[in-house]
């Protein structure tokens, strides 16, 4: 395997204006690099006039990302060749076949050599790999995230095409939880070319840290119990219903604060419906922080709550618990898969204010075992992960 290079296809990935976009892909390559001579990272990045930059509707990462430039490290090489893109979907098709012809016009222009293919996404990264399949006859691999599996190739009917045609292609599909396997399957893919591999965490940095230190460091009272949530501010994550739990826990505990840590367009929305419940005191939006620092933020807490309406896994939640913190999470597709016990936190339904409250008071008084937390998660350390899916790689190239 040392002597291959691996070519990523990615919809997103880090650099210097967007640190968040595909982070679970670059620490999960991170933790293979070893593994092989070179690995190539293609990011087709839609390109934006800087004048989009204005509009909160377009998402953030394509705001932040005009114009990213490449970068390599280690045996790692980044590049993000532009493709014009309106966020129009009806024309998604045509973007998918611009981002292979960017793709495929740098891979000449700079004389790529590939051994594999990983495409990370459905649309647009898999059909992108597969037709590069096609035309160097090299293996692919494509793993199947969130709404590429859930939501994307079921809501319009040419998306379900691109799907369809992605996958049939590929020599390998993994995906991140049994529910986005069920989908997938239910998409037409063969059970026995179809895995399930988590997503996993850098166990490097999140780690336990001094509780009073990061309190310290943030600037977080140290007679407060302290919940975090950390996530984009859009409508699929559910802040909305964490608000309208805090409202019911302030009524019962005054010694409370719910920090909420992530930026989106919803943040003004949010921050009207903290001030019309008078909870200004006991909720605040800190906005988005580096991926580095969100570790201090689950270390300063006791608690971590993720009130998504949907996951496809929900890799915050397993970094909080390498930071031994229990989590309170809704039953939305992914956490099922990962709060499997009460030793480890509490489920309820998503858009349940009053339920969420109820758990959330009942976590804030337990005393948890946080030993028990720390070696539960370690199954889920991006090591732990690179070797399931290094067999995957091991399989498709023999």
């Amino acid at each position: 395997m040392k002597s291959k290079n691996l070519l990523i296809i990615a919809n997103s990935f880090p650099h210097k204006n967007c640190l968040y976009g595909g982070i679970f892909v670059k620490e999960q390559i991170d933790a293979l690099a070893e593994n092989f001579n070179k690995i190539y990272i293609i990011a087709p990045t839609p390109h934006l006039p800087e004048f989009f930059g204005r509009f909160e509707w377009i998402p953030e990462c394509w705001r932040k990302g005009i114009n990213p430039i490449d970068y390599s490290y280690n045996n790692i090489q980044v590049y993000f060749p532009n493709f014009f893109m309106p966020p129009l979907n009806f024309l998604r098709e045509k973007y998918a076949e611009s981002a292979y012809k960017s793709t495929l016009k740098l891979i000449l222009k700079e004389n790529i050599n590939f051994d594999m293919i990983h495409a990370h996404f459905i649309y647009y990264a898999g059909y992108v790999g597969a037709k590069l399949k096609e035309k160097y006859k090299k293996p692919l691999i494509i793993t199947g995230h969130g709404n590429d599996v859930y939501e994307l190739p079921f809501r319009f009917k040419n998306f379900e095409k691109m799907a369809k045609y992605a996958l049939g292609n590929a020599n390998y599909v993994t995906t991140v939880s049994k529910s986005n396997y069920e989908k997938l399957i239910e998409l037409g893919v063969e059970k026995e070319k179809c895995i399930v591999i988590p997503n996993g965490y850098n166990e490097k940095i999140f780690k336990q840290i001094s509780e009073q230190e990061c309190r310290n460091r943030l600037n977080i009272p140290e007679n407060k119990k302290i919940i975090v949530s950390v996530g984009m501010l859009e409508e699929i994550k559910g802040h909305e219903y964490l608000i309208k739990a805090m409202r019911k826990i302030v009524d019962k505990e005054k010694d409370v604060l719910c920090i909420i840590v992530g930026s989106g367009q919803l943040k003004s929305k949010l921050q009207k419906s903290i001030n019309n419940l008078h909870i200004d005191d006991y909720v605040k939006l800190v906005g988005a922080k580096p991926h580095n620092e969100i570790p201090l933020w689950m270390n300063a807490c006791d608690l971590f709550v993720l009130p998504s309406l949907s996951e496809s896994f929900g890799v915050v939640q397993i970094e909080a618990m390498a930071c031994g913190k229990p989590v309170v999470a809704t039953r939305n597709g992914g956490s099922e898969e990962i709060i499997v016990n009460e030793n480890l936190g509490y489920l309820v339904e998503p858009k349940n204010p009053d339920e969420l409250a109820k758990k959330i008071l009942l976590a804030l008084n337990k005393e948890w075992d946080e030993e028990y937390i720390l070696n539960y998660v370690k199954k889920f350390s991006s090591d732990e992960i690179a070797k399931e899916t290094l067999k995957v790689y091991e399989r498709v190239l023999r």
